[in-house]
């Protein structure tokens, strides 16, 4: 009758130590959360103070890891993928108004060369005029 006693309160010591390590990896993975960081295995099991191992044992544990280190890669591609058009965006407007300016230019210069030739011709029509 002892032994089964022991037995039994091994197993309670075991699910209870079970239980106080997967409370502290949640609350390990709460604080990554809350201060932005990276959640991977590396960065819970240094959190929480358990060994990698541990994470992978437990499958909720690994499933919920991977779950969450999943949807952070996609926010930052989400994320990466915004900055990349608003970049684009601004190398877009720049390059509008850049257009703008050269086609001004180009206009005045237009311009220029048509009243040069102007005055040209007239130049040689009264150089021929006077002969």
């Amino acid at each position: 009758m002892a032994n089964f006693e022991r037995e039994e309160q091994l197993r309670q010591l075991h699910k209870q130590r079970k239980q106080a390590t997967k409370d502290k990896v949640e609350e390990a993975i709460k604080r990554l959360i809350k201060s932005s960081k990276a959640i991977n295995f590396n960065s819970v099991a240094k959190e929480a103070g358990v060994a990698k191992a541990t994470l992978y044992n437990h499958i909720e544990l690994k499933e919920r890891i991977d779950f969450l280190r999943n949807q952070q890669e996609k926010a930052f591609v989400d994320d990466r993928i915004k900055r990349d058009e608003n970049n684009q965006n601004a190398v877009i407007s720049s390059l509008k108004r850049r257009i703008e300016k050269l086609e001004k230019k180009n206009q005045q210069l237009e311009k220029e060369n048509r009243e040069l030739r102007q005055k040209e011709n007239e130049k040689l029509t009264d150089y021929f005029t006077k002969l």
